[in-house]
Order: structure tokens, then C-alpha cells, then sequence
């Protein structure tokens, strides 16, 4: 078999190329699609099929350029599903321009100003006797806990979310996938 050095390069940079994409596979899909960790969490989302009631409040928020921001951010994600979960006409109603502080309150309510992976979380709650309290931007006090191997987040409401996709790095922090909408104490 005759390879002469052109080939050589080119297969050494197709391995190279298949190599690095690896590195990248290791961020869960989320949505049915593949989240980047050279991507901030708003260009990460926007790709998502599974987060566009989040993507659309986070716009009416006008969150968008703080999302984009260099952080390092915590963002626990709701679901589509979550947000339907909701009592109906809610998401209707916190999208209207007359309802923007609302809205900014709940969306920053899931907003921590540091990069906490599930393994951080898992041993602050572990240090702290099972439950762990954080600050949000918005300036809520989320308990986060872990059971069964998973991210537990209590809500000012009283209300958990899990964590059912954990550990998305992103550029500027991670993204938890939860499947219910953290609500502050209105």
C-alpha cells in the first residue's frame, strides 16, 4: 500500500478533527440537541427544542445580553413541560410587556452567580446535613439537596424541581435541566 504524505495529512486531520469532536460529546444533549461548551447558555438554548418557552421569557425578560454575559452563571433550565405545568394562562399573562418584573423575578430566580456542577451541589448539601441554601441573582433562597443520586431544588413556594439533565457547561457557567419552574415568594 502506497500513502504518500498528502494522505498522511489528511488522515492525521480527520482523526484530529474526530478526536476534538469527541471532547465536545461530552456535554449531554439537551433537547434533542448538542450543547457546546465554547457556546454561552443563551446560543446553547436557542438550539434546544425543549426550551423554547424559556428562550422566548428570557427575550421578553430582555435577560438576553445578561445570560450572554461572561458569568460564570448557574441557570437552572425549566422544561417546555414544566412551563405548561404551570396553571393555565400563566406563561400567557408573565410574557405581557405589563408583567415584565414578574417575569424578571421568576427567570431570575433560577439564576445562581457561580459555576456549581451536580458533584459541588452534591457536597455543599452533604457538608451542610442534606440541604444546601443559595442565593439567586433575583435574590431568591433555593434549598438544593440531593437524593437518589440527584439535584433536588426546593423553591420559596415550597415547590421541588429535579434536576433531570445535570452538568451542561457552557462558556459562561452550566445549565441543570429541572423539570418544574422555581417559583419566589410573591
Amino acid at each position: 500500500m502506497n500513502i504518500n504524505r498528502r494522505s498522511l495529512s489528511t488522515a492525521a486531520l480527520l482523526t484530529s478533527l474526530v478526536l476534538s469532536g469527541a471532547a465536545f460529546a461530552k456535554n449531554p444533549d439537551v433537547g434533542g440537541s448538542a450543547m457546546f461548551e465554547e457556546k454561552n447558555i443563551v446560543e446553547n438554548a436557542l438550539n434546544s427544542k425543549d426550551h423554547t418557552t424559556l428562550v422566548a421569557a428570557v427575550k421578553a425578560a430582555g435577560l438576553v445580553e445578561t445570560l450572554q454575559g461572561k458569568g460564570p452563571f448557574t441557570v437552572f433550565a425549566p422544561t417546555n413541560e414544566a412551563f405548561a405545568a404551570l396553571p393555565a394562562g400563566t406563561v400567557e399573562t408573565l410574557l405581557k410587556p405589563e408583567n415584565k418584573d414578574k417575569l424578571v423575578k421568576i427567570l431570575t430566580c433560577h439564576v445562581v452567580a457561580a459555576a456549581a456542577m451536580a458533584a459541588d451541589v452534591s457536597k455543599m448539601a452533604m457538608a451542610d446535613g442534606g440541604s444546601h441554601e443559595v442565593t439567586t441573582v433575583g435574590g431568591c433562597k433555593l434549598k438544593l439537596s440531593v437524593k437518589d443520586n440527584l439535584v433536588m431544588i426546593t423553591d420559596e413556594a415550597g415547590g421541588t424541581a429535579m434536576v433531570t439533565i445535570a452538568d451542561v457547561k457552557q462558556s459562561n457557567g452550566v445549565i441543570h435541566v429541572i423539570d418544574h419552574v422555581l417559583l419566589p415568594k410573591m
